[in-house]
């Protein structure tokens, strides 16, 4: 019997990383005997996929999970958890060099030592690897296949010279990094958000390609951990899915930071030198050259469809947008569905936990849950971060709606005066002449704290009204919200009302 033992390499090779590996790629891990039939076999183990088994096989169904790289997927091993440990660290930094701002002198000479940060990163994603480990989701009583799967026909799955036989069958299996079509960049070698977490010597130059959230987050941690950081984009903003006045705060925190922003640029080639590498762009119609130390492509993911053999079950999949599902996540073969970054346009860990849910539902128990019912909250993390769900104002537009925007900037807020963190606001669209929301903006410090309170008057049909009359503690800067809620409130107050309430008034005197 065939058993692929190929081990995926994990840098650097120190303790922290071979405890990574021993949990979600054991090196002595042996395949189980395959069951007769399966309620459900996954095929990849990042979250939705992690989720999908576990959840299945909590209700009872027979579940195995087939992961050929390092379960965990990119959340736990080169996504939010590394990003956000690093991201951690160059926040500690940028509050010691503004400590003065509170009163608090610091001495000269405080250092970042790279390779502590990085080193404490691997620690941490370490801690957190068993509750993603092969070993759990055993005990859990899923049965875990290490090896590449494909499909071998309408009902059959082989994996490391077994079959696996299936009454349903999920794709989980992600989104990959691709290669920016720029002359001289695969020459001259980049990091991806795949490679970047093994660095540990700190890169003196950095040049980051895309201002989206992978871009922007890694470029202001990297500035901050003591790079020179030089970031493109080829619009005219940062974080350009953004409104206009969210993405401005963000751009003048790196501006301050000292990032050099290059917008609308467009990079022509890039030719390794002796001492670094060339990158040669035109910005606002010049052409212009700068010389960095290592490139970061922060932007292009492509689905990972390869090698599955989707041809011979007949599901439809592009290259590009991944494989094909209708509203239930149901693809184009009735028995296989498919959830996360493979299928979906929001790649969050968040959307591919939630649509996991979704397909158990309607996989085993034909539920008929819709994606589209999905109301789907995100932040960048950034400094400020920048959260947003629902819809935007051009979104409304577009579909012919009539809005009315409540707006609070933070430097309206005490609890935000008070942490010197005043720059950013609350903003929440409605529909005009309702308090129905129908979208909403934060940008704060911990905006991805504040949304979840918003998220949830969206789902239970919750109005700004009603948040007018919830009692937040103060101060707080959630009680942004509330101002806002209260700005609604002040609107039904119409000049009718208000010579009412006057009479009445003096009618009681």
């Amino acid at each position: 019997m065939h058993e692929d033992k190929s081990i995926p390499l994990v840098l650097p090779a120190d303790e922290y990383n071979e405890e990574l590996v021993s949990n979600v790629h054991p090196p002595d891990w042996v395949n189980p005997k395959p069951a007769s039939r399966y309620n459900l076999v996954v095929i990849g183990a990042g979250t939705a996929g992690l989720v999908t088994a576990a959840g299945a096989a909590g209700l009872g169904a027979k579940v195995a999970l087939i992961e050929k790289h390092l379960i965990g997927g990119d959340c736990l091993n080169v996504g939010c958890i590394p990003s956000k440990s690093v991201i951690r660290s160059s926040r500690a930094l940028a509050d010691v060099r503004d400590a003065h701002h509170f009163g608090v002198s610091v001495p000269d000479g405080v250092e970042v030592d790279f390779p502590a940060v990085m080193k404490r990163m691997r620690r941490i994603r370490a801690r957190i690897s068993p509750h993603d480990s092969a070993r759990r989701f055993q005990e859990l009583g899923v049965d875990v296949f290490l090896g590449e799967a494909r499909f071998a026909g309408n009902d059959t799955i082989d994996v490391a010279g077994q079959k696996l036989r299936f009454k349903k069958a999920v794709i989980a299996t992600g989104a990959r990094a691709v290669q920016l079509p720029i002359e001289g960049l695969a020459e001259a070698g980049y990091l991806t958000n795949e490679t970047v977490f093994s660095l540990t010597e700190r890169p003196q130059r950095l040049a980051v390609i895309g201002a989206g959230p992978i871009g922007c987050e890694l470029a202001q941690a990297f500035h901050r951990l003591g790079s020179e950081v030089m970031l493109f984009q080829d619009t005219g903003q940062v974080l350009p899915r953004e409104d206009r006045d969210a993405a401005e705060i963000v751009e003048r925190s790196f501006v301050r930071d000292g990032i050099r922003l290059m917008l609308n640029a467009r990079i022509q080639r890039i030719t390794p030198k002796e001492d670094g590498k060339l990158i040669e762009f035109t910005c606002e119609g010049q052409e212009k050259q700068l010389m960095v130390d290592e490139i970061l492509v922060g932007v292009g993911r492509a689905p990972n469809v390869d090698g599955l053999n989707l041809e011979a079950v007949g599901v439809k999949y592009d290259k590009r947008g991944g494989v094909v599902v209708n509203d239930r996540l149901q693809t184009t073969h009735r028995r296989i569905y498919a959830a996360g970054d493979v299928c979906m346009r929001y790649k969050f860990t968040h959307t591919a936990d939630a649509a996991a849910r979704i397909v158990i539902r309607n996989a085993l128990f034909m539920g008929r849950k819709k994606l589209s019912a999905l109301t789907v909250p995100w932040c960048t993390y950034t400094d400020p971060e920048i959260a947003h769900v629902g819809m935007y104002e051009k979104d409304a537009e577009e579909q012919g709606i009539a809005t009315e925007t409540f707006v609070r900037h933070l430097s309206e807020v005490d609890r935000a005066l008070a942490d010197g963190e005043e720059e950013g606001f609350v903003k929440v669209l409605t529909k005009k002449g309702t308090d129905k929301i129908l979208g909403a903006t934060i940008v704060a410090r911990h905006a991805g704290e504040m949304i979840s309170e918003i998220t949830l008057a969206m789902i239970s049909n919750i109005g700004l009204g009603t948040i007018s009359n919830v009692i937040h503690p103060y101060p707080t800067q959630a009680e942004a919200i509330k101002h806002v809620a209260d700005a609604y409130s002040r609107t039904r107050l119409t000049p009718f009302i208000k010579q009412f309430f006057t009479r009445w008034l003096a009618w009681r005197r």
